[in-house]
């Protein structure tokens, strides 16, 4: 078919929940995707934050082939072997004691809000209820972890929301011990901010964050859907603190391009969830699992791979710095290692269409904010490309 005719279909048959780019990807590989009409693309957003090897790693390829001519699918009535696998290395790199496998990143978040309130309940044997979130928060699209949003454009038209959150402004930890009451049960939080900007924190932000759950006993539950899996030059964004969590949202990065979220915890939290609290028909499926596997396997076997991503991300940065230097529609550039963002003092739609015109795909957000995730395996010379490529767009206007 050709390329009109396949979006057609789209539009004729795919509920109108996307404002896409008019083009059909049939192929990746690597840092490169291809459309229909044989254009190939570097690619700047890598699923948002999901492809963190590039497209079709041969490892992770290899190892979905193997699990699906011997198990796919199987129901958390039983054990299996993947499942468990990804769990103990998942334990074994991060805070946690224990992990529950789900789909995607809002569905950990839906887990999260449910342990931090049975937590409360049954094992601290009080009824409270809220949870703490920041003004500019991206949690999900569920009623739970769209509550938890506290972007009111996401609100509307869904009311009534969820009772039991109250929002405060992001790095304002004052905030947050001003929020906290008796009906307070955890505090949530990304430690980058992604949807909302690429907005990074000062330093000592998640420490005040973390003396005052201790203080309040409280659960901190990072949000590192977007941040996890090496994104910002660590396995998980808090690495960079010094600060442990008591529970951590994981999803995009961790799969490799497959569905899989997970909420990973302290033994002291996970003691709130029992057979029956909660549940995921298909989360820890063997097929998904052997794709994070392989993909955890690569990033932590390869002792250049997270380097690289500060290295490369301080050269990404330096690059749109010295953009800054040039054009003054650009107000700030921000970031930590591959989840970078460059806010214009206009609405970024136009750079997205003019950089895939010249064969760049990257991602606008909060409308003046463009945001380049690319994958791990991003070279200096594809970020030279793209920054050339993006003086000479700016240069028109």
């Amino acid at each position: 078919m050709i390329t009109s005719d396949i979006i057609a279909d789209s539009q004729k048959y795919i509920m109108n929940t996307y404002g896409r780019q008019p083009l059909v990807l049939i192929k990746g590989r690597g840092m490169k995707v291809y459309d229909s009409d044989g254009r190939e693309y570097l690619d700047f957003v890598s699923g948002v934050a999901v492809n963190n090897l590039g497209h079709c790693h041969p490892r992770v390829v290899v190892a979905l082939q193997k699990q699906a001519q011997r198990l796919m699918h199987v129901s958390n009535h039983y054990h299996n072997e993947p499942q468990i696998n990804l769990a103990k290395m998942l334990v074994h790199n991060s805070f946690a004691d224990k992990v529950f496998f789900c789909n995607s990143g809002t569905e950990a978040i839906e887990a999260a809000i449910k342990l931090a309130r049975r937590y409360s309940r049954e094992v601290l044997h009080q009824n409270r209820y809220e949870i703490i979130t920041m003004r500019g928060s991206f949690h999900g699209r569920t009623m739970g972890a769209l509550t938890a949003t506290a972007q009111e454009k996401f609100h509307k038209t869904f009311e009534p929301l969820v009772d039991g959150f109250r929002y405060v402004p992001y790095d304002d930890a004052e905030a947050v011990e001003r929020a906290v009451n008796e009906h307070t049960c955890a505090v949530l939080v990304e430690p980058i901010q992604g949807e909302g900007g690429v907005n990074v924190p000062s330093a000592g932000y998640l420490k005040a964050l973390r003396d005052i759950c201790d203080r309040n006993n409280l659960l901190l539950i990072l949000d590192e859907v977007q941040t996890g899996m090496g994104r910002t030059g660590k396995l998980f964004a808090y690495e960079h603190t010094g600060v442990l969590p008591d529970v951590a949202a994981l999803a995009k990065g961790l799969g490799a391009g497959m569905a899989i979220g997970a909420l990973l915890a302290t033994d002291k939290a996970a003691q709130a969830f029992t057979p029956g609290s909660h549940g995921s028909t298909f989360g820890g499926n063997p097929l998904a699992c052997a794709a994070a596997i392989a993909s955890l396997e690569v990033i932590l076997e390869d002792n250049i791979l997270l380097p690289a991503v500060e290295q490369n991300g301080m050269h990404f940065l330096q690059g749109l710095e010295n953009l800054k230097s040039r054009f003054s529609f650009i107000k700030q550039v921000r970031g930590k290692g591959l989840l970078i963002g460059m806010e214009l003092d206009f609405e970024c739609r136009e750079i997205v269409t003019a950089c895939l015109k010249e064969g760049f795909l990257i991602n606008c957000t909060m409308d003046n904010v463009l945001r380049f995730m690319p994958p791990l395996i991003v070279s200096t010379e594809e970020i030279d490309e793209l920054i050339n490529a993006l003086a000479a767009i700016f240069s028109k206007r």
